[in-house]
């Protein structure tokens, strides 16, 4: 990813409005795509987008592009990600493009590509597109224009497509389950899938305007999931804005993360037969999974922080199944990337097949306390090269010991340094993570 100046570790993403999310610049990677794309044989490309007022704009810029480059786009509106993965396999088009910034605010907004197989673009697709970006634009004749079209039964297919990955022989009936759909893509798709397997649905944040999606909703806001103890339902089900994270809280109103989530169905794979090798996840994993992985004998591996990381690890060692923290849970056997309603689906599997709760089918991890602060930082500057940065997380390194870690970090889609620091002791780890937080301050006033 070095060399790339306008791909991310999730595409291109940034402020609507200002470089690289401007129609003019759209235009030009719809076009430049596309003259890399028709490199390869077929002339369609699928366009899926969350719920952002900005994306009627940016879809129409880039259907312009693919269309000077000669490709035609077929348009789903209001989609999940993984749903586009989907659709661009099953209608073997030549790519899939999302116009989405996943949990971000509505000012913002992106754009990410799949390959013709579902799966995230490789690294010198992106470059040579990143090239063709230098190149004027030019158009093809008219007569090899690209046109438009609309794909109408898009949320039928991701529906069943959904359903298709829960037991024939299990229903969801007599599951209370509370949805909050973070006023993005799946707002017409999740309470349907669970409707139509049988549980008693309580949709909220599924009325989006535009500028509502992620608002005070979804994954990073899981308060709106208390809701699950007014409602004395079964679990909540948290998606982000474009569907593929979910975060999960149990009946007591406690949150269950990605690393929870990852042990449920590592466990229950482990007890039907069907886990292929072991599972994979970040250096952000929690202590406390790796070690509850360790004691049922399922092998366990870090990958760098990001999907598209955790999906090369997952295929270099040959495994299925992978996941990070906050909530992106990749099932290579059921899909080629992550994907919240199916990731909870396969949690609802375990609690129906073994008639237990979510609180209960958690109770064989015990995770280790875990503080993550975000630190705004202009781009340009690193505090984590500083010298008092490195020597002060030796110190806590050395504190902590085997039962603790420090992971300093640069988020790759937004202008942060992710701090986090983990051990046994909450209090302490509190305080550590204060000290450490104070002096990166301090070295980016500096600088």
């Amino acid at each position: 990813m070095g060399n790339l100046k306008y791909f991310g570790t999730d595409g291109i993403r940034g402020k609507v409005g200002e470089l690289p999310i401007t129609p003019d610049f759209v235009l030009k990677l719809g076009w430049a795509a596309g003259k890399v794309l028709t490199r390869h044989g077929s002339k369609k490309v699928i366009i899926g987008k969350d719920t952002r007022i900005s994306g009627y704009m940016l879809e129409s810029a880039l259907e312009s592009g693919l269309s000077a480059a000669g490709l035609s786009a077929a348009f789903t509106g209001p989609m999940p990600t993984p749903a586009i993965a989907y659709l661009t396999r099953t209608f073997r088009a030549e790519a899939g493009i999302v116009i989405s910034a996943s949990h971000n605010p509505y000012d913002d907004n992106g754009i990410k590509f799949f390959s013709s197989n579902g799966t995230k673009l490789p690294d010198y697709v992106e470059e040579s597109i990143e090239l063709e970006m230098q190149k004027p634009i030019t158009c093809v004749e008219s007569s090899l224009l690209g046109r438009a079209s609309r794909i109408v039964d898009a949320s039928g297919r991701y529906i069943e497509f959904c359903k298709g990955t829960f037991p024939n022989n299990l229903n969801l009936n007599g599951l209370k389950i509370v949805v909050d759909c973070a006023n993005g893509s799946t707002y017409h798709i999740a309470p349907n899938v669970l409707s139509e397997l049988g549980a008693e649905v309580i949709s909220i944040a599924v009325q989006p305007n535009g500028v509502n999606i992620n608002k005070e909703c979804g994954t990073s806001h899981i308060y709106m999931l208390q809701r699950v103890l007014s409602e004395k339902a079964d679990l909540g089900l948290s998606y982000d804005g474009d569907g593929d994270r979910i975060t999960m809280i149990d009946h007591l109103g406690q949150k269950v993360d990605g690393d929870q989530i990852l042990y449920i169905i590592a466990r229950e794979g482990l007890k039907q037969g069907n886990l292929s090798g072991g599972v994979v996840g970040t250096l952000m994993s929690n202590m406390g999974l790796e070690i509850a992985l360790k004691q049922l004998g399922i092998p366990f591996e870090r990958a760098k922080v990001g999907d598209r990381y955790v999906i090369e690890k997952m295929n270099e060692k040959g495994w299925r199944l992978g996941a990070e923290n906050s909530g992106h849970v990749i099932l290579l056997d059921k899909t080629t990337t992550c994907d919240g309603i199916i990731a909870s689906l396969q949690v609802l599997t375990a609690m129906v097949r073994n008639q237990m709760s979510l609180h209960d089918l958690c109770s064989g991890i015990n995770m280790f306390p875990q503080i993550l602060i975000n630190i705004h930082t202009p781009s340009n500057i690193n505090p984590l090269e500083n010298n008092n940065v490195k020597k002060l997380t030796k110190e806590i390194e050395e504190e902590l010991s085997e039962y603790g870690r420090v992971l300093l970090r640069k988020s790759g889609t937004e202008p942060l340094i992710r701090v986090m620091v983990e051990g046994k002791d909450k209090k302490q780890v509190k305080e550590l993570a204060d000290r450490l937080v104070k002096q990166i301050k301090l070295t980016i006033d500096i600088i």
